[in-house]
């Protein structure tokens, strides 16, 4: 479903145009009483992904419960990281996620249909991983906050990738991006 949309190649959005398309949005999904955003970390930090945060945060108010950066095996934002991307959003709000220690296993893909979509490159199952925050602490609303757009190890970035990867576990992640490598980089893209 489509709650918003505006843009070309060769239009930018505003501040005012961004903070306005998401609060659009934002009011279709309803009254919502404990909001989870996961926006990427700062290497992602040119993706507004920390304005579109704290628009999110001036929405929900109260409501918006935490922020858990996704990380996956990057290090924790510093607090200068923190400033220059998110600004003043109450620090209290922010989770770090460790891949090591703070997983959940929801599932497993199986491994013959991991077989199968990679051509033969891998036969292992793959475990759907999230940070146990995700699971465990009743948020009514997820927000994978980011661009997406093609990546050359899990086929497109942000939506899932920002969960099952940048909230992922040892396992997921590395599986994943191995089956990336031994696919083909080339292929896996846009997929």
């Amino acid at each position: 479903m489509l709650y918003y949309a505006k843009g070309g190649v060769n239009e930018s959005l505003s501040d005012a145009q961004l903070k306005q398309g998401l609060f659009e949005a934002l009011k279709k999904l309803g009254v919502r009483k404990k909001v989870l955003a996961l926006p990427p970390d700062f290497t992602r930090f040119y993706s507004r992904a920390g304005d579109l945060t704290c628009y999110a945060y001036e929405f929900y108010k109260d409501n918006f419960a935490a922020v858990l950066p996704t990380l996956g095996t990057h290090y924790p934002l510093t607090e200068k990281e923190k400033q220059e991307m998110f600004g003043d959003l109450p620090r209290k709000l922010f989770i770090d996620h460790n891949w090591r220690t703070d997983i959940v296993t929801l599932g497993e893909v199986p491994s013959s249909y991991v077989k199968e979509v990679s051509g033969g490159a891998v036969d292992y199952s793959w475990p759907a991983q999230v940070n146990k925050h995700i699971v465990q602490d009743n948020y009514d609303l997820i927000l994978s906050i980011g661009q997406v757009l093609p990546h050359e190890v899990v086929g497109m970035a942000n939506y899932t990738k920002n969960i099952f990867v940048g909230t992922g576990g040892k396992d997921g992640i590395n599986k994943s991006h191995f089956l990336g490598a031994a696919f083909g980089m080339e292929r896996m893209m846009g997929r």
